[in-house]
């Protein structure tokens, strides 16, 4: 049986990988959308600008969505073990 606990803890850690996501790509937006526009330039440079930022933010995004479910899968293996 999950425990209330292991549940809250579960719930809280899907909707801070949501958050997560959502705040940074709004934090990144504008550094990384003038970073590129500086590097490229404006025009059909710009397309190309967009396309690295979105690889960037994936790539973090991804690290921290990994990061959190890893920190959740030992706080659910510690929490069943102690459950037994």
């Amino acid at each position: 049986m999950t425990s209330f606990k292991l549940e809250v803890i579960d719930k809280i850690a899907a909707l801070m990988t949501a958050a997560f996501g959502l705040v940074a790509a709004l934090a990144w937006n504008a550094a990384i959308s003038k970073l590129m526009k500086d590097w490229l330039g404006e025009g059909e440079d710009e397309t190309m600008g967009l396309l690295v930022y979105a690889i960037i933010i994936t790539i973090v995004a991804v690290i921290a969505i990994i990061m959190i479910a890893r920190t959740y899968n030992k706080m659910k293996a510690a929490e069943e073990g102690t459950a037994k």
